[in-house]
């Protein structure tokens, strides 16, 4: 059985002040007995001013992030699953990029990354709208990470939670865990959160992690919050509400996932369907 801890935030535009609360909660992880710290989406800096956040991004700030959350992860012999950060792509647009950092003193000298894949460009009655693609670019690849204090992990990022295809790719890679780190809006958030997520971890088999962001930032957006852990069953092993920010734990435990493939061998089952047309 393996300890995690879970942060939900509510992430400003200041990043150095985003950063000193992750490190703060690494710290009180570890000293509880976690393996694994997972943050929310945006963690290091939420800012829907783009010419504001392009400061900070095209500067040394988000290598500096890095480098301190590796060292961070080090020193306190905890893994820290940074939801994302936005940072500068190939292609002179951005990417919507989460990092997982090792604790383990000689274990992998750089984060594993995965770039989000799907991007949120949305109207909703709300009178919110949203064109993420307008300033980043879509990720190109699916990404595990191998043998973590919680199995193979796989990655996600917030809208990619609606794409059951990302999901069946997980799961034929047969992930013991998904992170869906997220900053959800409170209409999207209350309508689809809890089914969506609770249906991934049922089609996969797996444990799914959702560190989210909570409440009213200084970007003017709100979020849904309702941080998450729900195991292969797709029972809810922990919600934190969508109040206030704050440190959780939850136990994930590799048996259940065994427990879980040998009553429902849905991944075993799995059968390719034909495309539309095809006999």
């Amino acid at each position: 059985m393996t300890r995690i801890a879970v942060l939900q935030m509510t992430s400003g535009i200041e990043p150095d002040a985003n950063l000193r609360t992750i490190e703060q909660a690494a710290q009180e992880a570890a000293a509880q007995g976690a393996a694994i710290l997972f943050t929310p989406e945006m963690s290091i800096c939420l800012d829907r001013d783009r010419s504001r956040a392009a400061k900070w991004i095209g500067s040394d700030g988000p290598a500096n992030v890095a480098a301190r959350l590796s060292d961070c992860a080090r020193k306190l012999g905890i893994d820290i699953a940074l939801g994302s950060q936005a940072v500068q792509s190939g292609s002179g647009k951005w990417a919507n990029r989460s990092m997982y950092f090792s604790g383990d003193a000689k274990g992998r000298a750089d984060p594993v990354t995965y770039d989000k894949i799907h991007m949120f460009d949305v109207d909703l009655d709300s009178g919110e709208s949203w064109r993420e693609s307008n300033a980043y670019e879509s990720g190109r690849a699916v990404v595990t990470v191998e043998d973590t204090p919680v199995g193979r992990l796989g990655l996600t990022i917030c809208y990619d939670l609606r794409f059951p295809a990302l999901f069946g790719a997980l799961g034929e890679r047969r992930c013991d865990a998904i992170a869906v780190p997220a900053a959800f809006t409170r209409p999207t958030g209350a309508a689809h959160w809890h089914v969506l997520l609770r249906a991934r971890a049922i089609e996969a088999s797996a444990y799914v992690i959702a560190a989210a962001q909570v409440g009213a930032h200084e970007d003017g957006r709100e979020t849904y919050g309702h941080s998450l852990v729900i195991d292969p069953w797709g029972e809810v092993l922990l919600d934190m509400g969508g109040d206030s920010p704050g440190l959780a734990f939850a136990e994930v435990e590799p048996e259940r996932i065994a427990s879980v493939r040998r009553q429902l061998p849905s991944l075993a089952n799995r059968r390719e369907i034909p495309k539309w047309g095809q006999p």
